[in-house]
């Protein structure tokens, strides 16, 4: 991706953020004429408002853009990445401080994000001279991650199946010197990968696991593990139509994934980084699994299919259980998961599950730091009884329908023993309606403030 930023502020065309509070001493202090164009244009600076000012000579002399008041109940910290979508072509620079200089810089960048694969869709033709003491190397970093991150899932599922996965995996591997393996098909059977194989099976593109390694061997070992279900049809307890249309982005686990460590690796952290994602198509077809049929996984564990369309929490079963065998010191993993979830936060705001309190206590910080949003869920005991299967171990489904993001969590803590830490986030990824910096569509969440902490942990 071209960058959006430019060095030279000799010629950028200065963007005034202004709140409701400060406006009658602005508009006061701008030239006559100028003042008249923003009394004239009713220009209130509410937040999101936008308004170019005029020069003499026609050109654009300065931008108004509205945002909160500092004391306002709730302020959009990504406010401005608004601007690509409103600015006319030309490269601009912030005449004073935003909310926060750094997130708003970020927001810009990544306002200017446009899928264009299939359609022409030019990318705002708009640079920015970025503020003192802002990071312009991690900002990119940052942006093209996320970027990458809504590319694959708004990639739709004719070309972005298990195997297009791979490859895009594969890709970044490459770029950054990392090892690349892949278990495919029936070999995920003999090598000991059960329910990977058996919700892929039915599809004809063949399921499969793939394997990154990068860094130095002595570092302390993450592991980020993230669900690559690239369509999910609901399997034989299949989905209705509203509720299969998005599920191009069942994938965005995997995603996010390999966002996160393209930030990673990108940064050279100090870590052994291994990215496990099983890759699957969760298809209707004759030799479909079905409810009520038993597997085993490779922990061990056998697993009663209480609904086909709990796969997610399947596939990622066998892949935490492999994880899991090397000790990791932090163990992640990201899925697309619950209908639950959203019930409960709403598509924004993804819920997360640790026993870690120290290791809790980061992520909801670096959370709010980097206006990436989670929340913490409980691991619930009592609840966890509520897997008991009469035939199996575990059923991947309980009855009732109740705390549903909850058990999925604790089903998926059945396959981890071993990590010092575990972190499981239930994410979305995707945005229903557009906002400031978050086009609708395919998203990139929790990647970024788990990058943050990462940072911190281990720069």
């Amino acid at each position: 991706m071209p960058s959006i930023f430019e060095t030279s502020a000799a010629s950028a065309i200065p963007i005034s953020f202004v709140t409701k509070s400060g406006w009658d001493a602005l508009r006061e202090a701008l030239p006559p004429a100028q003042r008249q164009f923003a009394t004239a244009s009713n220009f209130t600076a509410k937040p999101g408002a936008y308004l170019a000012l005029p020069a003499p000579d026609g050109a654009i002399a300065q931008v108004l853009f509205g945002i909160e008041d500092d004391g306002a109940k709730s302020r959009d910290l990504f406010r401005a990445g608004s601007l690509p979508g409103l600015l006319p072509p030309g490269t601009y620079r912030f005449a004073n401080a935003p909310h926060d200089a750094r997130l708003a810089t970020l927001a810009f960048a990544l306002g200017s994000y446009r899928f264009a694969r299939y359609r022409k869709a030019d990318r705002p033709e708009v640079r920015l001279v970025p503020p003192d003491g802002v990071g312009v190397a991690e900002i990119t970093r940052i942006t093209e991650a996320a970027m990458l991150a809504r590319d694959l899932v708004n990639t739709p599922s004719n070309d972005m199946g298990p195997e297009e996965l791979a490859a895009a995996a594969q890709e970044l591997a490459s770029a950054y010197g990392a090892s690349f393996g892949c278990i495919v098909g029936d070999d995920l059977k003999t090598q000991n990968f059960p329910l990977i194989h058996a919700v892929g099976m039915a599809s004809t593109r063949a399921p499969r696991l793939i394997d990154i390694g990068w860094g130095d061997p002595a570092h302390p070992k993450v592991t980020l593990v993230g669900k690559g279900v690239c369509f999910d049809t609901g399997g034989l307890d299949l989905k209705p139509s509203s509720g299969m249309l998005i599920m191009k982005k069942d994938m965005g686990g995997a995603a996010n994934v390999l966002a996160l460590a393209r930030m990673v690796m990108d940064a050279k952290l100090k870590v052994r980084l291994r990215v496990l994602i099983p890759a699957v198509e969760n298809a209707v077809a004759g030799n479909a699994f079905r409810p009520l049929d038993i597997f085993p996984s490779r922990k061990g564990i056998t697993v009663e299919i209480g609904n086909t369309d709990a796969e997610g929490r399947l596939v990622l079963a066998d892949a935490l259980a492999l994880a899991d065998e090397e000790t990791p010191d932090l163990l992640i993993d990201l899925g697309t998961l619950t209908g639950a979830a959203r019930v409960a936060l709403g598509p924004d705001l993804p819920p997360f599950y640790t026993n870690d309190e120290a290791l809790a206590a980061d992520v909801a910080r670096c959370a709010v730091g980097e206006n990436d949003p989670l929340w913490r869920m409980p691991l619930w005991p009592p609840y966890d009884s509520w897997l008991d299967s009469k035939t199996a171990t575990i059923t991947n489904a309980p009855s009732g329908g109740f705390a549903g993001s909850i058990t999925c969590a604790l089903f998926l803590q059945r396959f981890v023993e071993q990590a010092k830490s575990w972190l499981h986030v239930d994410i979305y990824a995707w945005t229903p309606s557009a906002k400031p910096a978050r086009p609708e569509g395919g998203e990139c969440q929790a990647a970024r403030a788990l990058y943050k902490l990462l940072s911190e942990r281990y720069a």
